[in-house]
């Protein structure tokens, strides 16, 4: 198991490759559709701090809050494909270093992964109870009110976050290796 702790060098995330099993400690934040929209449709000088060097998680967290403080009690990942048409401008004009979802991505954010030194964390679905105990903290919620407690941006501090590099900055995707393989298999059998 390799530990990164967040923020981190792009120097260190070049050295992951898929397959790689990683523990993330450390600040991220989350975000998911409209999120990366509003990410987009200007430099968002406050939150630009919060994003550098670290990762965004595709997850619309469950959270609680007791007095002036929230928790996360369910922190599963969600599909990242749905951000696809966003995630590369967003790892370059923010400086990530990493995305955490489900499903991988498609080329638009391999290209990107490997152009500015970021990769693609998948992290298993249906254990969101399991994840959410790694969150220990809320540092602080962003856009609560216009998006809603699913798609705000959450920013965390997280302990031994585990995860698995679907998709690196050397071109290198299982996602795409997997569906390649599918397909060629595919073919084989309905020549039969």
């Amino acid at each position: 198991m390799i530990k990164i702790q967040l923020p981190v060098s792009e120097e260190e995330v070049r050295k992951l490759k898929i397959g790689d099993e990683v523990y993330l400690t450390g600040k991220m934040v989350t975000g998911r559709d409209s999120a990366h929209t509003y990410l987009l449709e200007k430099f968002q000088e406050d939150l630009a701090p919060i994003l550098e060097n670290t990762v965004i998680y595709h997850c619309g967290p469950v959270v609680k809050k007791e007095g002036d403080l929230w928790s996360f009690v369910a922190a599963g990942p969600t599909t990242s494909i749905r951000d696809e048409p966003y995630e590369a401008d967003v790892i370059k004009n923010y400086h990530l270093r990493g995305v955490i979802g489900k499903g991988g991505m498609g080329e638009k954010t391999l290209k990107a992964c490997k152009d500015y030194g970021a990769v693609y964390f998948h992290a298993v679905g249906g254990v969101a109870v399991v994840l959410a105990k790694s969150v220990k903290q809320v540092l602080g919620v962003y856009k609560l009110e216009e998006f809603g407690v699913p798609e705000a941006f959450w920013h965390i501090d997280v302990v031994d976050f585990p995860v698995i590099v679907t998709m690196d900055s050397h071109s290198n995707s299982i996602h795409k290796d997997v569906l390649s393989f599918s397909k060629s298999r595919k073919e084989e059998l309905f020549k039969l």
